[in-house]
């Protein structure tokens, strides 16, 4: 049976819950995705947060969608919604997805993220056996590129000057993590 996006998953971490979208999810999202440090991070500083409208429509169909998987971020300390991971853009010939995350102020500096990527990662190449995973992260995001080495994405490339933010051109990195190099830790086999 081909592997598909069409079964959402509920994934439990020791300090994250990543579960399926609702539309009741829409108003802690509208609230993180107007976030200065979200948008800043996500590259939509210029545009501002989404109408409301947009948003509930957005999360009210996410479970609906089969080419792609988009779950929330449940602290599980406090039960709150606190982001979103993504793995869509899938490329099923060639068993390839990009991934991103974002976190808004609630779920920060806790170690949330890190446990995110490695689950989002886990789930992308054990259970949907992509080969490839990757993201373009802008290079002011020491913070993700951190998490992301961790999970034991690599560096390939950068685009130059990819962003305008405040004036100034920033450059993106482009990462990837393949299976070969993965384990279920989470540890970087391929840079030891």
């Amino acid at each position: 049976m081909p592997t598909t996006f069409a079964t959402k998953p509920t994934l439990t971490g020791d300090k994250v819950l990543l579960r399926p979208f609702t539309e009741a999810d829409t108003p802690a999202m509208a609230e993180i995705l107007a976030d200065p440090e979200v948008l800043k991070f996500t590259g939509s500083a210029h545009e501002g947060p989404l109408p409301y409208e947009h948003l509930r429509d957005w999360y009210a169909t996410r479970s609906a969608q089969t080419d792609r998987l988009d779950l929330g971020i449940v602290d599980r300390a406090s039960g709150a919604l606190v982001g979103e991971t993504v793995l869509n853009e899938w490329d099923a010939h060639n068993r390839s997805a990009s991934f991103r995350i974002l976190i808004g102020p609630a779920g920060r500096d806790r170690g949330l993220g890190s446990e995110t990527v490695r689950l989002t990662v886990a789930y992308g190449i054990e259970e949907l056996r992509l080969n490839r995973v990757s993201l373009h992260v802008y290079n002011f995001n020491p913070r993700a590129i951190r998490a992301y080495e961790k999970a034991g994405f690599v560096a390939e490339g950068v685009e130059r000057e990819s962003l305008l933010y405040e004036g100034e051109w920033m450059d993106a990195t482009n990462m990837a993590v393949l299976a070969r190099d993965w384990n279920r830790d989470g540890a970087r086999r391929a840079r030891t």
